[in-house]
């Protein structure tokens, strides 16, 4: 017996849907599939509370508001910065969670719910890196060395997608897909008992795909210079190189698939900017799955990538089943 449930709401900048397929020899009760796919919905405004940059009442916010000075933070707090300043280090600075200004003066300072402008009160200082960040594990303070605003997009929405994951795990719901803007985490099978299938977005066709995989228990997520751009400038993507604070231009989108999506999340950013040769080898020696599609839509994958998971390339629509 097979009861599905499928809930959508509007959360950290985009469209998240948690569907859940029960499966078993009892029926599950709706209300049990509601309170799951409730519960684990509010891990992203949970999340968004503590990292989002539009927020001027989160905690994210009140830091960048201290400069210089050691600021005790949420364990929450410290553990996305932690893992966000790892990442900028293992990949050389193509990954930096200290954009945030930079993206404000490109354009990308609108509160998603009310559309109003937000503008952070700091000067922008272009020599400012993850390096001016400073973390206090132990007394669990972190202190911002420059006038810098962090912004967490590349880790906090993949985190949001974790926790609801283990949420509902924690309901014992073993099959079920959590998609957010395209950022998926995918458990067990589909309702048709196999496993799902994922469709990669055409990075210069809208509507159509490039690709689709068949994933179980993995997370697939996907950097894209056709997901954001700034207003009256269509040439101008979110995706910035920190090192030389302007977009990356070698990759059209890069999907990675990892064992969680905050990891998958944060690589699939990094790749973007490193580019493909770069990106291939980084992506292998950390242990996970990546396919990058370049301007001229040549394909270059992981060998996992090209083997394991894809089914067939084609440009028809599609979406996750």
């Amino acid at each position: 017996m097979t009861d599905a449930y499928v809930r959508t709401v509007a959360s950290m900048g985009t469209v998240v849907t948690v569907h859940i397929v029960g499966r078993g020899p009892r029926r599950v009760e709706r209300t049990e599939l509601e309170h799951g796919a409730s519960s684990a919905l509010a891990w992203f405004e949970e999340v968004e509370q503590v990292c989002s940059r539009f927020d001027p009442e989160s905690e994210l916010s009140r830091l960048s508001k201290q400069i210089g000075s050691r600021v005790p933070v949420s364990d929450f707090l410290l553990e996305v910065v932690h893992f966000a300043l790892a990442v900028a280090e293992e990949s050389g600075g193509a990954f930096d969670p200290t954009l945030g200004l930079q993206l404000e003066a490109r354009g990308f300072d609108r509160e998603y719910r009310s559309g109003a402008v937000v503008r952070t009160p700091l000067e922008s200082d272009d020599a400012a890196s993850y390096r001016d960040v400073e973390l206090d594990v132990d007394q669990k303070t972190i202190m911002l060395g420059r006038p810098l605003l962090l912004d967490l997009g590349g880790v906090a929405k993949g985190l949001a997608i974790d926790m609801a994951a283990r949420e509902l795990e924690q309901c014992s719901f073993e099959n079920f897909a959590i998609d957010a803007g395209g950022d998926l985490y995918l458990s067990g099978h589909n309702a048709d008992d196999k496993p799902w299938s994922v469709g990669i977005r055409h990075p210069r066709h809208d509507g159509e795909i490039f690709e689709t995989l068949r994933v179980s228990n993995v997370a697939v997520c996907t950097s894209g210079d056709y997901e954001r751009r700034a207003p009256g400038e269509p040439e101008e993507h979110h995706i910035v190189d920190p090192r030389t604070k302007t977009p990356a231009i070698d990759a059209a989108s890069v999907t990675v698939v990892a064992p969680s999506a905050m990891v998958a999340d944060a690589l699939a950013t990094a790749a973007f900017v490193l580019g493909p040769i770069e990106a291939l080898d980084w992506l292998e020696r950390h242990g996970v799955d990546g396919m990058i599609i370049t301007p001229s839509l040549e394909r270059i994958a992981t060998q996992g990538m090209r083997g394991e998971y894809c089914v067939e390339r084609r440009s028809s629509p599609d979406s996750v089943v």
